[in-house]
């Protein structure tokens, strides 16, 4: 046997990808790609009309460098760097100290939700869709008017006094003012329903049931004190709900975080780029704000603080350092006064000054090294370097202790003592002149944060992007029509031109074409399973003997009138591997066209259980084949003429009986076979598909002509090869096959094809 062609309906013979065919593809069902791409571009328009648009507030804000910074301790601090870089300035931002603030401030953990239309009323809301007239007119009329309606709302168990026809929806300009709503944390996150009942009452609903009403402007409880809600204002109809719900307050902080995008522009610039996205764009550029005041008044306090402690500091100094300078003074002068007041030589004078000196710089270090203590440890390479540099003074230190050793007694005393007393003094008039300054700094605190813009929102939204939206769903939806076409081409196993059907040594008789006039003669019945099939109605050969179809089949009437010369009987079988092939229409209307050409041809309706032969003549299938089978006819009686057609008879299926198979293997259907034989020219019987039941295996013992009709891109190779197996098995023979219901596409245009033309 030779092997089946490939089932692979997109590749060629060698592997590769047939572009001619895939385009060929492509072209016969645009029709299919252009539906499906519209109706994806349909969807994304609507989406991008109906989707919320989102709204974006933006800001920007400095943060400068810490040189400008007041504080007069910076210049004992030079070696603790600059002030945090844009990256922590943008997690304190981030922080729940700022954000949480912001989230106290405006009440963000408080959700109030208006109940919409669904789908379209956010779209009403937004372009200001009132609420119609005869929905306030129904809600206002009682149900009970309508005896009907009352009737079934009734019977349903529903109180009309309370029905709303428009079921609490929301419209435009309908709205309320909730200023708080404290829940103890069980009922956090949970979702309540707020009814309004008038303009200064509501119900509030949990789980479906009310728990309570409550008036505007009082603080009502609920739940036993565990729920609170205070409405300061109604502005909607009575029916109106709303949706209402207290966030966690770390659920709330984390939206607002997520709305929130803060980036820096440049590279240590210090100019901070601040953007939060929200449905409201009021709420957005309010929320915006706040949190930007918020940020600059922490900075501010920040900034105090330091300040403060620092004043703390050198305040706690400044004593100590007055009694150190009085007693330093009080011993050098009894020592002069002992000694008849020594004074000291130029040498002597030039150490003293470089002693005094470094003094200052050790003691400048010690006031550093105690406000770096605060904020780091010793291992912090910023704290290391002040030790360092601390050292490094007091080994020149240790070096003038030395040469002053090497002084005269007296000298060395009142060098040490005059030292003590220049240093102290500097020291304490610094002091005196640094408590000063911070006095004014801590007064005068800016902080070194400035907003150089006000949050303001862009008057268009930023999401959704419509054009993109309708461009990425025509593109999804052309990919997805091109893709299904393409995937199911390449799973369509169906046979498309008659070489298909020679790869099995099947001579192919003719290539019918599909008919259109024939599809409209066609109508369609329900089975008893439910599924719906289509059955020939009309003779198409009669009503027009110039259709193309009509024409291949007068091509196969020239076929078989030479295939069957050496025939033993007048006998030919259509039948095929599947049922909706078309047999029946290649059966009547092949008998049809060699009635027309002189021929006596009765046509054997086959199939007793779904037989629908007698619907091409417009009879009922009552009287057939089932009866003579059975003995309850004489043939004579059973076989009809199809009108205007004197050459043609024809005998129907009869009544469907219980054993169809059963009934055609007995001698009364030989009998009516050779009967048949003897008074017409051509006998053709139509029988149920091979591969469903065995009747066309056992009518076709009785007949030397066996045709399989194979309907385009419906039966696959397989299929075919399948049922000629199974006959064959049988003792049947296949004479040759008919391929139905061919298309010009241009998916095979370029291949065999079908040649019939139009010739008039």
């Amino acid at each position: 046997m030779k092997q089946l062609p490939s089932s692979n309906r997109l590749t060629q013979e060698n592997g590769d990808i047939d572009f001619t065919r895939t385009l060929g593809i492509l072209i016969d069902h645009k029709w299919v790609i252009i539906s499906i791409t519209s109706l994806f571009a349909i969807i994304g328009v609507i989406y991008a009309l109906l989707a919320t648009p989102i709204y974006q507030a933006d800001a920007l804000v400095q943060i400068e460098d810490d040189q400008q910074n007041v504080n007069p301790l910076n210049e004992v601090t030079s070696l603790l760097g600059k002030e945090p870089p844009s990256e922590s300035e943008i997690e304190i931002i981030r922080s729940r100290m700022v954000l949480g603030r912001a989230v106290d401030i405006l009440n963000l953990d408080l959700v109030v939700e208006p109940k919409q239309v669904p789908l379209v009323g956010g779209f009403l809301n937004r372009h200001g869709v009132e609420r119609p007239t005869f929905v306030t007119d129904w809600n206002h009329a009682k149900v009970a008017s309508l005896p009907v309606v009352s009737g079934m709302l009734d019977w349903l168990g529903v109180d009309t006094s309370e029905f709303s026809f428009d079921w609490g929806y929301i419209w435009a300009g309908e709205t309320i003012d909730v200023k708080a709503m404290p829940v103890s944390d069980e009922y956090l996150d949970k979702a309540f329903t707020l009814q309004v009942l008038d303009s200064q009452r509501y119900r509030l609903i949990h789980d479906e049931l009310p728990i309570g009403e409550g008036q505007v402007g009082v603080d009502e409880e609920f739940l036993n004190g565990n729920v609170g809600l205070t409405v300061a204002e109604i502005n909607a109809p009575p029916g109106a709900t709303f949706e209402l719900m207290h966030l966690r307050r770390l659920r709330a902080i984390n939206n607002l975080r997520e709305s929130l995008v803060i980036t820096e522009r440049g590279q240590e610039t210090g100019i901070l780029s601040w953007m939060l996205t929200g449905a409201d764009s009021e709420q957005a550029m309010t929320t915006l704000s706040t949190v930007a005041d918020i940020y600059v008044a922490q900075n501010i306090q920040r900034q105090s603080e330091e300040a403060r402690k620092s004043l703390d500091f050198l305040d706690s100094q400044v004593p100590a350092v007055h009694d150190e300078l009085r007693a330093a003074e009080d011993k050098l002068n009894t020592y002069r006064t002992e000694r008849d007041s020594v004074d000291l030589s130029m040498e002597t004078s030039s150490i003293l000054e470089r002693m005094v000196n470094l003094e200052s710089q050790l003691n400048e270090l010690q006031f550093a090294e105690a406000e770096i203590s605060r904020r780091f440890t010793p291992s912090h390479p910023t704290y290391a370097a002040l030790l360092e540099k601390k050292s490094q003074l007091n080994k020149e230190k240790a070096n003038l202790e030395s040469k002053v050793n090497s002084l005269p007694q007296t000298q060395q005393e009142i060098l040490r003592m005059q030292r003590d007393v220049e240093v102290n003094q500097e020291i304490y008039v610094a002091l005196r002149n640094k408590v000063q300054e911070m006095q004014i700094a801590e007064a005068s605190t800016v902080g070194n944060v400035r907003i150089l813009d006000m949050a303001e929102v862009y008057p268009e939204p930023v999401a959704p992007g419509k054009k993109f939206i309708v461009l990425v769903a025509t593109m999804l939806g052309g990919m997805v029509s091109v893709g299904g076409v393409l995937l199911h081409a390449a799973f369509n196993r169906g046979i498309e031109t008659p070489d298909e059907l020679e790869h099995l040594d099947m001579p192919v008789y003719a290539t019918v074409p599909l008919s259109e006039d024939q599809q409209k003669l066609n109508r369609f019945i329900r089975r008893e399973n439910g599924r719906n099939d289509t059955i020939t109605a009309g003779l198409l050969a009669k009503r027009n003997p110039t259709d193309v179809s009509v024409e291949a089949l007068r091509g196969l009437r020239t076929s078989l009138h030479f295939a069957m010369l050496d025939s033993a009987d007048n006998r030919i079988l259509v039948t095929g591997p599947s049922p909706g092939i078309g047999k029946s229409f290649v059966t009547v209307n092949l008998a049809a066209v060699c009635a027309q050409a002189g021929q006596r041809v009765l046509i054997i309706d086959g199939d007793m259980r779904k037989g629908h032969l007698h619907s091409v003549f417009g009879t009922r299938p009552d009287g057939g084949l089932s009866d003579i089978l059975s003995d309850r006819q004489p043939v004579q009686d059973m076989i009809r003429t199809a009108d205007g057609m004197d050459y043609l008879h024809y005998i129907a299926r009869g009544a469907a009986p219980p054993n169809p198979a059963e009934l055609l293997d007995t001698a009364r259907f030989t009998e009516l076979l050779e009967f048949v034989d003897q008074h017409y020219d051509l006998v053709i019987i139509d029988s149920p598909p091979i591969l469903a039941v065995t009747d066309a295996a056992i009518i076709g013992k009785h007949v030397s002509t066996t045709l399989l009709v194979a309907r385009f891109q419906l039966n696959s190779v397989k299929e075919i090869d399948l049922a000629r197996r199974r006959l064959e098995t049988a003792g049947v023979k296949v004479k040759g096959a008919i391929l139905n219901a061919m298309e010009r596409k241009a998916a095979t245009a370029y291949g065999y094809g079908y040649y019939n033309y139009a010739y008039k």
